[in-house]
């Protein structure tokens, strides 16, 4: 076999070993260690590094850091379901009596409830590494040991992974395989964002980035003359630097805007009208409900203008210069993250056909470029390796974002994409490697909704609300405490990410819990295979070279690879355009659809009969928005956007995000009109409440918001004032108290937390220092009490 070596590239660029070659990998990017205990380096030859990784070392032993296990005291002392979690200390214990208590939990579970009454979601994104990943460990664990109910879909997408596979038969152009950026530079003339491309987001990447790459791709475009317009509530979703125009609407009112772009160009005679004849199906359909003649309201720009909040002059000399100019249209993951999340989505497929460039250069549609830092970068040309899973015995499923429905309606009948499912009644919950109390909405009811297992274990590196709000907590190391192996699926690198720091005694990595826990359950050498970590790395790094050798790419050995840190081949993907093969020959290369097209109108999901999905893209109102009644009281849309500083709510309690609070608390930026009139000034203390909580922050006055919208980023660790009380006022800025927690549709069931009206008004009185940056243990155990020495919790 040919060996092609030059495909390769040890330390990006041909760069010389470096003479300190370890480096940390992260889902945000690649850092070296050099001569600085509190330091990192960002990685060389990246040409926008993420500045906030650097520090995180400095503070991988502060005070919140859990260093021992523990359970909680009411647990302790009474057994399972008692006590409130989220309220009370807990009590150091011994890695054995932990142990034991997990192993003999997880015994009684399945011996009186069967396995299919333990969850074990544990959605997250802790690990960039491909062995030390800990939701991958935790099943494999449970697949092993009987298995154990699971959640489908993500947080990020989930309206998006389902609606797409039914109008264009993949989820490809939304989470790999887009239109590179090499083929939207240089030849769209016009590109429509839709949500943005905000940067801050394109920080990170699942399983890390070589090299981030969105800032030069965005300038290339502007560079090469292309006209940018980001349509959205936020003026620095699209960085300042590339020209962009600003054309405010209404949050959640984008599907309501390309109908009426729809209009225009049928009422025009503006649409490709070969295009839609060869490459779609259920034109009719949707024709009949944009010109009105299936509902009797046609989709007009005035009709728009209405919802929308945009000039109807302006929607139409949009619609118009899109059908003349070659125009890409980008959509942000976030549009559906609300109510009737899918119908943005199938909205801008149909707009795009009807402009007929699918498949050509500068011309189609994609989903999520700057969401995520490897979007727009050409195909992996290797299978990166995985930890094998084995096969779960329990069928059962939730959508992910339904954790909350599950656990307070055990039993009840929901639909998912055309099914009728049954919540499972779970006795026990099993996370690790997340926070659901960062991820997940309408926090206070997921508080109510935590109380009721039997049990609830946790693997967790600090006192975040997810510790707290568990029964028995045992300490994980960090992803600088334990080598790894690291690698994305969307990006073309694999690295060796090296241990800098060790773990503080008594801290284990997942994988060693998990390894103590099956070997109390007769489990451990199916768990294990009878490898230790380091050969579990090795094993990995061996399956990545011998997919590599078969697609005639040779990677190095194992050696050589830990000394030179990181490998990179050349990307496998033809440089061509999303759906370029479709376009070329539908008839050889039809679509995974029903029809083998694009489905403007689908009968499948037309067949489900939802009201809250119809069978084509459809206007429909969300439950909160600036046109809704709820809005006499609640007059702000809340956008809770993912934060610049961190990671979701990974080291929150670290330097980079302590320096993006206000007086400890995270900032609301919102509008200076709407700032004016509840007589707020910048750096106020306020309070943000909606139907569902409240939580406190400090004002940021900015015109860089529309009036009438606010702007919370996601990540401050959750830390309600009486955890005694459901519903207190939470001290710390997390918006997901805020948030609404119901499905987009009946279809996806994902998260809604964009459909969100608050009011803000200005907080009087002594308000409680946020507490959660503390340890939450007591040394003292309850069972031998010192009567000199009360149990208090130091939380």
């Amino acid at each position: 076999m040919d060996k092609a070596p030059t495909d390769i590239r040890h330390n990006l660029d041909g760069a010389e070993p470096f003479s300190q070659p370890r480096l940390v990998g992260t889902h945000w990017g690649f850092y070296e260690h050099g001569d600085r205990p509190d330091r990192l380096e960002p990685f060389r030859s990246d040409p926008d590094p993420v500045a906030f990784g650097s520090e995180f070392i400095a503070d991988r032993l502060a005070p919140a850091r859990i260093l021992k296990p523990a359970v909680r005291r009411s647990f302790l002392e009474n057994g399972p379901g008692s006590g409130r979690r989220g309220a009370e200390p807990f009590v150091e214990v011994s890695w054995d009596e932990a142990l034991d208590l997990v192993a003999s939990e997880i015994t009684r579970v399945k011996t009186t409830h069967g396995s299919g009454a333990i969850f074990s979601g544990s959605y997250g994104w802790s690990s960039a590494g491909r062995f030390h990943h800990a939701q991958s460990q935790l099943k494999r664990f449970f697949n092993m040991a009987g298995g154990s109910v699971r959640s489908v879909q993500t947080y990020s997408y989930a309206a998006g992974e389902v609606i797409l596979p039914h109008v264009i038969g993949t989820t490809s152009g939304m989470i790999t395989g887009h239109t590179p950026w090499s083929q939207i530079a240089g030849h769209a003339e016009l590109i429509v964002m839709f949500g943005g491309t905000p940067l801050r987001n394109a920080q990170v990447n699942a399983g890390g980035a070589s090299r981030h790459t969105a800032r030069d791709a965005l300038k290339a475009c502007h560079q090469s003359s292309a006209r940018i317009i980001n349509i959205s509530p936020v003026r620095d979703d699209v960085e300042g630097d590339i020209g962009a125009e600003w054309l405010p609407l209404r949050p959640c009112t984008d599907t309501a805007l390309i109908l009426a772009l729809s209009h225009t160009l049928i009422a025009d005679g503006l649409y490709d009208e070969a295009f839609i004849a060869g490459y779609t199906a259920g034109f009719e359909t949707f024709r009949a409900y944009v010109m009105g003649e299936a509902d009797g309201i046609a989709k007009t720009a005035i009709w728009a203008s209405a919802i929308t909040g945009i000039d109807a002059q302006v929607i139409t000399d949009l619609a118009r210069q899109m059908a003349s100019h070659k125009t890409f249209i980008m959509m942000a993951w976030s549009l559906q993250r609300a109510d009737h999340g899918e119908q943005p989505y199938w909205a801008a497929i149909a707009l795009a056909a009807l402009l007929g460039g699918i498949g050509l250069p500068g011309r189609g549609f994609g989903f999520g470029y700057a969401s995520v830092a490897s979007i727009g970068q050409p195909t992996v040309p290797v299978r990166w390796p995985s930890l094998p899973q084995g096969r779960n015995p329990i069928a059962d499923y939730i959508p992910v974002a339904r954790i909350a429905d599950m656990l307070l309606q055990p039993g009840a009948e929901y639909d998912h994409n055309g099914q009728k499912r049954i919540y499972p009644d779970i006795k026990l919950v099993y996370w690790a490697g997340g926070n659901p109390f960062h991820h997940h909405q309408d926090l206070n009811r997921l508080v109510e909704a935590w109380q009721k297992p039997d049990t609830i274990i946790a693997h967790e590196h600090w006192w975040n609300a997810h510790a707290r709000h568990a029964d028995i907590v045992l300490p994980a190391a960090t992803f600088f405490e334990r080598d790894d192996v690291v690698a994305s699926g969307r990006d073309a690198f694999i690295a060796y990410s090296a241990g800098i720091a060790e773990a503080p005694i008594g801290v284990s990595t997942d994988h060693e819990i998990l390894r103590r826990i099956a070997g109390r359950l007769g489990i451990e050498a199916d768990f294990t295979e009878g490898l230790t970590e380091t050969q579990w790395l090795e094993r990995l790094y061996e399956d990545a070279r011998r997919d590599a050798a078969e697609r005639n790419i040779e990677l190095p050995g194992m050696d050589e690879f830990r000394q030179c840190g990181l490998v990179e081949v050349a990307p496998a993907q033809k440089d061509e355009p999303f759906l370029a093969a479709f376009r070329a020959d539908p008839v050889l290369k039809p679509l995974n659809t029903p029809s083998g097209r694009i489905e403007l109108a689908s009968e499948v999901i037309a067949g489900f009969g939802y009201d809250d999905c119809p069978g084509h893209p459809t206007w429909l109102a969300p439950c909160e928005w600036l046109g809704a009644s709820v809005a006499q009281s609640y007059p702000l849309h809340l956008l809770s956007c993912q934060p610049h500083d961190k990671l979701h709510s990974q080291w929150d309690h670290a330097a980079p995000s302590r320096r993006t609070k206000s007086r400890g608390r995270q900032p609301v930026r919102l509008n200076p009109d709407d700032a004016a009139k509840r007589g707020l000034a910048e750096g106020d203390l306020v309070e943000v409440a909606s139907k569902r909580g409240s939580c406190l922050a400090i004002a940021t006055i900015t015109d860089a918001l529309m009036p009438g919208v606010v702007q919370l980023a996601t990540g401050a660790w959750f830390d309600p004032s009486d955890p005694e009380v459901q519903g207190s006022l939470e001290l710390n800025g997390n918006p997901n108290v805020l948030t609404p927690d119901h499905g987009t549709s009946r279809l996806a069931q994902g998260p809604s937390p964009n459909a969100c009206l608050v009011e803000i008004r200005k907080f009087e009185g002594n308000a409680k220092q946020v507490r959660i940056y503390q340890s939450a243990s007591l040394v003292d155990d309850p069972r031998m009490p010192d009567p000199e020495t009360p149990a208090e919790t130091l939380g």
